[in-house]
C-alpha cells in the first residue's frame, strides 16, 4: 500500500494520503491525544448538478431540482433497517449534508470508530432504494420544503441568490420543489447515485487519534469498485456577468425587518490556488469594510440601524462567486445606502495598509485555531478539496497575498451595479 506522508511543521500538522485503485482519494488528519474521532465520505455531488453527460454516453441527462438532496435521505434506508439505529447502537453521532456542490456523510465518536468507519463505507456504497420507499419520501421531503417556505433566514437568503442569478441553479432551492421532487423515481435516483458516487468522484477523510495505516487498511477492504470511470460532464446554463434583480422583497412573519445584500462576482478562477487566493481577499475586505472595528460597522450600529445578528461570507464555487452580509434592521435600505457611500469613500481614497495587515494576520491566526477542532477541520477539508486544492495550501495564500492584489480585487468585486439586496418585512 503506498502511502504518502506530508508534514506542515509550521503548524505542526500532518496529513497521510493514500489513492485507491478506484480513483478514491484517502486523507487521515492525526490528532494524537484527542478522544474525539471524526469521518466523512463525500461526493463531488450537489444540487446544482441537475444537467450532466453520464461517462460513456454522448445525451445530456436531465433531472428534477432536489434530486441531490433526496438522494442522501434515501441512503440512510438500507434493507435490514436504519443506518441511524445501527450508529446510535455503536454510541456515535452520526449526520449528512447536502450543498450546491457536494453531499457528505460523516459521524464522530469516541470509542468503537473501527466498526462506525465500516458502517459508514458499506452504507454509502449499498444503497437500498425501492419505489414505494422513494413515494414515502416524497411526504416526508415536502413537509421540509414546505416548513423552509416560512423561514425567514432561509427566504431571505435565496431570495438574495434569485436577484443575483439570472439562469444559474444555485437559486434554487437545494431540496427542491413539491412540484419538482413529485418527479423523482427509483430509476432516476440510481442513474444520480451510480453517475456521481462513483469512488473516483469521492474523497474520505479521517481526523482524530487515529492509525492511518488501519484506516487505509479498512478503505481496501470495503471498496468493492476495482476500476476508476472517465470523468463526469457537468452542464450549467450561461450566465450573464449582471444581476437579475436589484431588489428582493417579501412579507413573513416577523417582528423586524430581515436583510441580505451583497455583490454578485464576475471574471473568478474557480479552481487551484487563484481561487483561494480570491475568497482570502474578499473575506480580508469585507472585514475591513464592515467588521466590528470597522467605522461603518460602528456608524450603524450606534445608529440603531443594525444589531449583533450582522454577519458577512463570501462563498466561491466552480460555477458561481458572490458575497453576503446582512442582519435584522428597522431600515435596509438605509443600511444600502450607507454601505455604499462607505465603499464610494473607501475606494476614492485608497484602503488603510496598516488596517489591511493587522486582519490578514488575524484571519491568518483563527486559520491556525481551527485545527484545534476535528469536526472543522475534515467540514473545511471537504468544502475546498474539489477545487483542486486543500485546507493546508491557505497557509501559503496568508504569506503570499499582497496588499496591491487585495486592491485589484477591492475593485473588480465591490462593483455597484452587481450589488443586490433582498428584504423580508413584517407581515
Amino acid at each position: 500500500m503506498d502511502i504518502k506522508t506530508v508534514e506542515y511543521k509550521n503548524i505542526d500538522e500532518t496529513m497521510h494520503i493514500y489513492e485507491h485503485r478506484s480513483g478514491l482519494k484517502c486523507f487521515v488528519i492525526p490528532k494524537r491525544g484527542y478522544s474525539k474521532k471524526f469521518a466523512t465520505f463525500a461526493t463531488h455531488y450537489g444540487s446544482i448538478n441537475n444537467q450532466f453527460i453520464v461517462p460513456g454516453e454522448s445525451e445530456i441527462t436531465t433531472v428534477p431540482d432536489g434530486i441531490a438532496h433526496f438522494l442522501e435521505h434515501k441512503l440512510f434506508e438500507q434493507k435490514d433497517g436504519s443506518v441511524m439505529d445501527k450508529f446510535s447502537q455503536l454510541g456515535s453521532n452520526p449526520n449528512a449534508y447536502t450543498s450546491f456542490a457536494q453531499t457528505a456523510y460523516l459521524f464522530s465518536c469516541t470509542d468503537k470508530f473501527d466498526e462506525n468507519f465500516r458502517l459508514l463505507l458499506n452504507y454509502v456504497q449499498n444503497p437500498y432504494i425501492t419505489e414505494e420507499s422513494v413515494e414515502k419520501e416524497k411526504d416526508i421531503i415536502g413537509q421540509e420544503i414546505r416548513m423552509y417556505e416560512d423561514n425567514p433566514n432561509w427566504r431571505v437568503f435565496f431570495n438574495l441568490l434569485r436577484g443575483f442569478y439570472v439562469n444559474n441553479p444555485i437559486k434554487i432551492d437545494i431540496a427542491g420543489s413539491i412540484e419538482s421532487i413529485s418527479k423523482i423515481n427509483k430509476d432516476i435516483l440510481y442513474t444520480c447515485y451510480n453517475t456521481f458516487y462513483h469512488p473516483s468522484n469521492m474523497i474520505i477523510v479521517v481526523v482524530g487519534d487515529v492509525d492511518a495505516p488501519k484506516v487505509f487498511e479498512q478503505v481496501e477492504k470495503s471498496i468493492s469498485v476495482s476500476a476508476s470511470k472517465p470523468e463526469i460532464k457537468r452542464i450549467f446554463p450561461d450566465e450573464p456577468d449582471k444581476i437579475n434583480e436589484s431588489y428582493v422583497e417579501q412579507k413573513l412573519a416577523v417582528a423586524m425587518p430581515l436583510f441580505q445584500m451583497g455583490y454578485k462576482d464576475s471574471g473568478f478562477c474557480s479552481k487551484g490556488m487563484d481561487c483561494l487566493m480570491r475568497e482570502t481577499a474578499v473575506k480580508i475586505l469585507l472585514e475591513m469594510i464592515m467588521g466590528r472595528s470597522s467605522k461603518l460597522y460602528n456608524d450603524l450600529y450606534n445608529e440603531g440601524l443594525i444589531n449583533n445578528t450582522f454577519e458577512f461570507d463570501y462563498t466561491i464555487e466552480e460555477n458561481y462567486a458572490y458575497s453576503a452580509f446582512g442582519g435584522e434592521s428597522k431600515d435596509p435600505l438605509k443600511v444600502k445606502e450607507k454601505v455604499l457611500e462607505e465603499i464610494t469613500s473607501l475606494q476614492q481614497s485608497g484602503l488603510n495598509m496598516e488596517t489591511y495587515e493587522r486582519i490578514r494576520r488575524a484571519q491568518k491566526g483563527r486559520f491556525v485555531k481551527q485545527f484545534n477542532s476535528v469536526e472543522r477541520i475534515a467540514h473545511n477539508f471537504v468544502s475546498v478539496y474539489f477545487k483542486e486544492v486543500n485546507i493546508f495550501d491557505y497557509m501559503e495564500v496568508y504569506d503570499k497575498i499582497t496588499f496591491e492584489y487585495v486592491n485589484k480585487v477591492f475593485r473588480e468585486h465591490f462593483a455597484a451595479e452587481r450589488l443586490a439586496i433582498s428584504v423580508i418585512k413584517p407581515a
